[in-house]
C-alpha cells in the first residue's frame, strides 16, 4: 500500500514518483542534447539539482515552525516534503540563461511537461488510499487487558507500526510523542511489530518514550491487514475507523500535523 518494494528496498509512492519523473526528464533532455543542442546537458543538470533544492526550501519556508528548533532537519530529504511549484521559476531562469535560442527553449517544454505528467500520474496512483476498516484484532498492551483496534473511542486514530531495530522508527518516535501531547482529541496507538514485551519495555525506558498506547503485535497481523511493506508505517484513521491516509517511511512533524488536520 502506497509503496513499491524492490528487494530489500522500500520506496514510498512519492519517492518512486520523483525518481520516475527525474529519469524521464534526463532521458528526454539527453535526446535533445544529442539531436538539438549540447546545451541541454548543462540545463538539465541545473534544473534537476536546483529544482529539487528549490522545492525543498519552499517546503521548509512554508513550515518553518517545524524547522527553527532543528534547522539541520532541512537536509532530511528522506522524510519527504517538497513544494513542486518552486521548480517552475528554476525552469524559467535556467532556460533563459542557459538555452540561447527560441528553438531550444521551445524544445525544453517537452521533457519538462512529460516528466511532470509522469510524476503526477505515478504519485496519484501510488497515493490512492483504500478506505479500509480497522482490523478486528486483539493485541496485548504492555499492561492491562487486550485491545481491539476496531473498537475506537470516537476519536480519530493514528496507528504507527514500528520496531526497536528500525532506525527511522526511532528517529520519528519523539515527533509522534509530541503530536500525541499536542492533540488530546486524537488517539495514538504504537503497534510494535514482531518483538517481545521485555524488549519493547527496555527500549521505551532507555529512550524515555512515554506514549499512552503501546501494543504488541508479535504475529505482525496489523501489517498484513493493511498490506504494508517495510517499517515504519503511519496510518491515519477517521473517527469511524476507516483508513484515510497511509505514510510509508519516516514521517516528519509537519506531515503528522497536516494529516491530523485532515482528520478533524
Amino acid at each position: 500500500m502506497n509503496a513499491l518494494q524492490l528487494g530489500p528496498l522500500v520506496l514510498s509512492g512519492e519517492r518512486f514518483a520523483i525518481i520516475a519523473g527525474v529519469f524521464v526528464f534526463m532521458i528526454g533532455t539527453g535526446l535533445l542534447a544529442s539531436r538539438v543542442s549540447e546545451r541541454f546537458n548543462l540545463w538539465s543538470t541545473v534544473v534537476v539539482f536546483a529544482g529539487l533544492a528549490a522545492a525543498r526550501l519552499g517546503h521548509v519556508a512554508g513550515n518553518w515552525q517545524y524547522f527553527h528548533d532543528d534547522p539541520l532537519r532541512i537536509l532530511a530529504v528522506w522524510q519527504g516534503g517538497f513544494q513542486w511549484v518552486w521548480v517552475v521559476p528554476v525552469l524559467l531562469v535556467a532556460g533563459i540563461v542557459l538555452l540561447k535560442t527560441t528553438t531550444e527553449r521551445a524544445w525544453a517544454i517537452a521533457p519538462a511537461g512529460v516528466s511532470a505528467f509522469v510524476f503526477t500520474l505515478i504519485y496519484q496512483l501510488a497515493s490512492a488510499t483504500e478506505p479500509m476498516p480497522a482490523p478486528h484484532i486483539a493485541l496485548e498492551p504492555l499492561d492491562g487487558p487486550a485491545v481491539i483496534l476496531a473498537q475506537g473511542d470516537g476519536r480519530p486514530t493514528v496507528i504507527n507500526l514500528w520496531a526497536s531495530w528500525c532506525a527511522p522508527c526511532r528517529r520519528e518516535m519523539p515527533a509522534l510523542e509530541q503530536a500525541e501531547q499536542a492533540n488530546p482529541d486524537v488517539r495514538f496507538v504504537m503497534v510494535n511489530q514482531g518483538e517481545g514485551r521485555q524488549k519493547v519495555q527496555d527500549f521505551l525506558e532507555t529512550e524515555g518514550i512515554t506514549m499512552q498506547h503501546v501494543l504488541l503485535d508479535q504475529g505482525m497481523q496489523v501489517q498484513r491487514h493493511y498490506r504494508t511493506v517495510g517499517l515504519p508505517v503511519t496510518l491515519f484513521l477517521n473517527a469511524d475507523g476507516t483508513l484515510r491516509h497511509a505514510h510509508v517511511g519516516e514521517i516528519a512533524p509537519e506531515q503528522i500535523a497536516k494529516q491530523i488536520a485532515r482528520l478533524k
